[in-house]
């Protein structure tokens, strides 16, 4: 340490950076939110440049993050945020329903993975509520354009989510 540095005003210091990080980071989220509402937003670079204009540097992967976070899907007219639901009794998250109706349309099962077919531009918001929705027997997601891979323990924990997405995807 530099003399007349204590480690106090060292750990004093590094408390001080990080509440200021969460208040930057719940400043900007709340921006993403006003411009969701208040305009049309069609891919993560106009977001940027938009929380820019607002004072927001940020980077994709921060932007990415910041998007899983607040729960943000790309529809048809750009990123929206998810809608104020009730909770479904069984499902816990109320926007899986929503999601997988909304953009689900089809789901095949090989051995212990299931591939949902989405609506083009939708793989990421189907990808993210299921891993939100911590599911037990999915292991993970991977999502592409309009396809989420999913991950199951087994064939059999696989043919049951295949069954309750269709259901949830109508």
């Amino acid at each position: 340490m530099h003399p007349g540095v204590t480690f106090q005003s060292l750990i004093s210091g590094v408390a001080h950076f990080f509440v200021e990080r969460i208040k930057m980071k719940q400043q900007r989220h709340t921006a993403i939110r006003d411009l969701l509402v208040t305009t049309t937003v069609t891919n993560q670079d106009e977001l940027r440049k938009k929380l820019a204009r607002r004072g927001f540097t940020v980077t994709q992967a921060t932007l990415s993050r910041d998007i899983h976070e607040l729960h943000i899907f790309k529809g048809p007219n750009g990123y929206a945020l998810p809608n104020n639901v009730i909770e479904e009794e069984n499902d816990g998250m109320p926007a899986i329903k929503e999601t997988l109706s909304n953009f689900g349309l089809e789901v095949r099962q090989a051995e212990n993975l299931l591939v949902i077919i989405t609506m083009t531009g939708s793989a990421q918001p189907v990808a993210a509520t299921l891993d939100y929705e911590d599911w037990d027997g999915i292991m993970g997601t991977i999502a592409g354009d309009d396809t989420v891979l999913v991950i199951c323990e087994n064939a059999k924990t696989a043919a049951t989510l295949k069954s309750r997405l269709e259901g949830l995807i109508g």
